[in-house]
C-alpha cells in the first residue's frame, strides 16, 4: 500500500507544522525584551525543539504537496490558495520568528514620525523602549529602505502610537498584503510564461521560506515582491505605465527590485527599444520624485544603500573575505583589513557581469531573466539571509522552463528553511543540538505515520 498523499492530508500536516512553530515561538522566538526567556531554561529548550519539529513537518507537507501537484488530478490554484491561508493562520498572532528586523522597522517608522533622519541616524537616536527592542548590532545603523516602506512604517507608527503589540500585528498585516499580492500574481504570470500555475504557486507562495520569513518574520521583502509581481503583470498588458509605477514602488521598498525595470523594458520591446527605455525611465523618475516628496524622507536612501552589514554574515564574499583576511594577518601583511572590502567589490563586479550575461547572452524570457538576476544579486551580494532567496525564487517559480529547475530550487529551499534560529540570534552548540533534536523527532513521527499507512488494517487486505 502506498503512503497516502492527498490535498487534505498535506493541508493538515502543514497546519500541524505551523501550529508547532507558533507554540514553540512563544518561548524561543524573537520575543520583546521584557518577554525573553533565558536560553538555558527548560521552556526555551522545549520551544526550540517545538519550532524545528514544526519546520520539518511544514517542509514535509510542502514536499508531499508537490507530489499531489504532479499527480493525475492536480489541485486548482484556488484550492492551493486555501492551503496557504490554512498554513499561515497559526502564525498570524505568533511572536516574530527567525529575526528581530520587525522591531527595526517599527523603530524606523517611529523615527520618521518624529522627524528624525533615518538615513543619518540609527534607532538609538530615537531612544526609549522601542529602540531597546532593536538588535544591538543595528541600533546605530541607518535605514537601508526606500521611502515607500518608511512611509508605511511611519503611518503605522502614527496609528499604533508606539504600542508594541499593535505595531507587531500591523507589520505582519503589511507583510500579509504583500504575500497576498504575490499569490495573486503568480498564477497569471505563470500562464503568460507558459508555466504551470499550480506549480508556480507551490514553489513561489506556499514555499516554507514565505511562511517562515515573510509571514512569521514579517519581513518587508513581502511588500517588495508583491508590488513587483503585480507591476510585472500590469506591464505585460495595456497598463504599461501602471506597471512601471508599481515596479518603481517595489524598488522604493528595497532597492534590488529596481532590476524589474529591465523586465518592463523587455516586455515593451515591440514598441521599439528607444521608446520603451524613454517611457519607462520618465515614469520611474517621476514616481520616485513624487513618492519621496510625499514621504518627506529625502534622498538619503541612495547613500544608505552602503549601510554596513553584520560582521558575521555568511555571504560567499564575506566568508572569502574573512578567510583571506586571516591568511594575510597570519603572514603579517598590512593588507588584511582590505580583504573583506575587496571581496565585496569583486562580488559586485561579478554580479554586474552575470546580469549582463543573463540578459545579453542567455536571453531567456524577461520574467525568468529577472528571477535569475535577482538570485545572482542575493548570492553574490555582501549580505545574505535565507529570505533573500525569495527575490529570485518568486519569479523563477512563475517562469521556470522545466520541472527539473523547480526541483533544484525546492531542494535549496528546504536547506535554507533550517538555517536560522527562531530567536534570530547566532547559534551556539546546545541550541544546534536542540534544533537537530526537534528535526529528528519530526522525521521519526513522519516515519511512523508512513509505516502505519503501510500496515494492513485487521479484516482488510493491503
Amino acid at each position: 500500500m502506498a503512503f497516502p498523499v492527498d490535498l487534505r492530508r498535506c493541508q493538515a500536516l502543514g497546519l500541524a507544522g505551523t501550529a508547532f512553530l507558533a507554540l514553540g515561538g512563544e518561548t524561543a522566538g524573537a520575543l520583546p525584551v521584557a518577554d525573553l526567556v533565558s536560553p538555558e531554561s527548560g521552556r526555551a529548550a522545549l520551544g526550540l525543539v517545538g519550532v524545528y519539529f514544526g519546520v520539518v513537518l511544514l517542509i514535509a507537507a510542502w514536499a508531499l504537496l508537490g507530489r499531489v501537484i504532479r499527480g493525475p488530478e492536480p489541485p486548482t490554484p484556488r484550492a492551493l490558495l486555501l492551503v496557504l491561508a490554512v498554513w499561515a493562520a497559526p502564525l498570524l498572532l505568533a511572536p516574530p520568528l527567525f529575526s528581530r528586523d520587525v522591531y527595526s522597522y517599527l523603530a524606523q517608522g517611529a523615527m520618521v514620525d518624529a522627524h528624525i533622519d533615518v538615513y543619518a541616524h540609527g534607532p538609538a537616536q530615537l531612544g526609549g523602549p522601542l529602540a531597546d527592542e532593536v538588535a544591538p548590532v543595528w541600533r546605530d545603523t541607518a535605514a537601508p529602505y526606500g521611502p515607500v516602506f518608511l512611509g508605511v512604517a511611519s503611518a503605522l507608527s502614527g496609528l499604533t502610537r508606539g504600542e508594541l503589540p499593535a505595531g507587531l500585528i500591523g507589520m505582519r498585516l503589511v507583510a500579509l498584503v504583500g504575500v497576498a499580492l504575490m499569490a495573486a500574481a503568480l498564477p497569471r504570470l505563470a500562464r503568460q510564461c507558459g508555466a504551470d500555475p499550480a506549480a508556480a504557486l507551490w514553489l513561489g507562495a506556499l514555499n516554507p521560506l514565505v511562511l517562515l520569513h515573510l509571514v512569521a518574520g514579517a519581513h518587508n521583502d513581502a511588500m517588495m515582491l508583491g508590488l513587483l509581481g503585480v507591476g510585472l503583470l500590469a506591464a505585460r498588458g495595456r497598463l504599461h505605465l501602471l506597471g512601471v509605477v508599481l515596479v518603481t514602488l517595489a524598488a522604493l521598498v528595497k532597492a534590488p527590485a529596481a532590476l524589474g525595470l529591465l523586465a518592463v523594458i523587455a516586455l515593451r520591446r515591440h514598441v521599439g527599444l528607444a521608446r520603451a527605455v524613454a517611457t519607462t525611465t520618465v515614469a520611474a523618475v517621476l514616481t520616485t520624485v513624487g513618492v519621496t516628496l510625499l514621504a518627506g524622507t529625502g534622498y538619503g536612501w541612495v547613500a544608505a544603500l552602503k549601510t554596513p552589514i553584520s560582521p558575521h554574515n555568511w555571504s560567499p564574499t564575506s566568508v572569502l573575505g574573512r578567510i583571506t583576511g586571516r591568511l594575510l594577518d597570519g603572514f603579517g601583511s598590512g593588507f588584511a583589513p582590505l580583504a573583506i572590502p575587496v571581496w565585496h567589490a569583486a562580488g559586485l563586479l561579478a554580479t554586474m557581469l552575470a546580469v549582463l550575461f543573463i540578459w545579453l547572452k542567455l536571453r531567456p524570457g524577461p520574467i525568468y531573466a529577472l528571477g535569475l538576476s535577482l538570485a545572482v544579486v542575493a548570492v553574490l551580494g555582501p549580505a545574505i539571509r535565507p529570505w533573500y532567496a525569495l527575490w529570485g525564487l518568486f519569479l523563477i517559480a512563475a517562469a521556470a522552463p522545466s520541472a527539473s529547475v523547480r526541483h533544484r530550487v525546492a531542494a535549496a529551499t528546504a536547506v535554507l528553511a533550517l538555517a536560522v534560529l527562531p530567536s534570530g540570534g547566532p547559534p551556539d552548540v546546545p541550541q544546534v543540538v536542540l534544533a537537530v533534536s526537534g528535526g529528528v523527532l519530526a522525521v521519526v513521527v513522519l516515519w511512523q505515520a508512513h509505516q502505519a499507512a503501510q500496515t494492513p488494517v485487521l479484516g482488510r487486505t493491503a
